[in-house]
């Protein structure tokens, strides 16, 4: 297991992204939709970038220089008509040591994937491969766009049953401990809830509504700062 995987064993991507919300960074989330292949998967490792063009060379050329733990983020510009990595990418990243893949477009070869066990994240399956060959892309091998985000060895992914997020590496250390804080406030909060104190009153959600009533600029997430609620940041 690589550091990042140990790090994210205990959070959620929804915890990574209110770690980033506490850390004024932004939430660079893959785009709704994207899912593992594999049920329960969870990736985490450093983003290995391919835009793909057509060709399987340019994956067989991103996995001949990665290091262990890296995930392959593979830009296909959300194509929804062709996949672009099926069970031979898959299980060469998996031989490589990489920990997974994100595709911003769709995969094929399911079940194979399941039986290679590697984590892939991407729209959906389609049975269809590449459909035509384009022009090398003159950063394929430097960054890779999924959705609105543009990403590269600078940054993290983190993946899980809610999706998939990307954390600048240099700032992941203030993000998890963020997001740390949130996921024990949070199990507090539903221990409490499942002892019978109901989150409007841990929350003081009765004093809130008495404020706001006497300043109707008074916003839920002000009040949640003064008691220490992790339900909104």
């Amino acid at each position: 297991m690589t550091t990042f995987e140990a790090r994210f064993s205990t959070l959620t991507t929804a915890h990574l992204t209110d770690g980033c919300i506490r850390a004024q960074l932004d939430v660079r989330c893959a785009p709704a939709g994207m899912h593992s292949a594999i049920p329960g998967g969870r990736i985490a490792g450093r983003v290995l970038p391919a835009r793909h063009a057509g060709s399987v060379d340019i994956f067989l050329e991103a996995i001949t220089t990665a290091e262990r733990g890296e995930v392959l983020v593979v830009d296909n510009g959300g194509r929804r008509d062709e996949s672009c990595v099926g069970d031979l990418v898959a299980a060469e990243a998996a031989a490589a040591g990489l920990s997974g893949a994100v595709i911003w477009g769709l995969h094929r070869d399911t079940a194979d994937l399941r039986e290679i066990g590697l984590p892939v994240f991407s729209l959906g399956s389609i049975p269809t491969g590449p459909l035509h060959a384009t022009p090398r892309h003159p950063d394929a091998l430097t960054s890779a766009t999924v959705g609105e985000w543009t990403v590269n060895t600078g940054d993290l992914v983190f993946g899980d049953e809610d999706g998939v997020v990307f954390v600048p590496a240099a700032e992941a250390e203030k993000v998890f401990q963020a997001a740390e804080s949130v996921r024990d406030t949070e199990r507090q909060q539903a221990a409490r809830i499942r002892s019978g104190t109901s989150l409007r009153e841990q929350v003081g959600f009765a004093d809130f509504l008495r404020r706001r009533e006497e300043d109707a600029s008074c916003t839920f997430r002000q009040h949640l700062r003064t008691v220490g609620g992790a339900v909104e940041e």
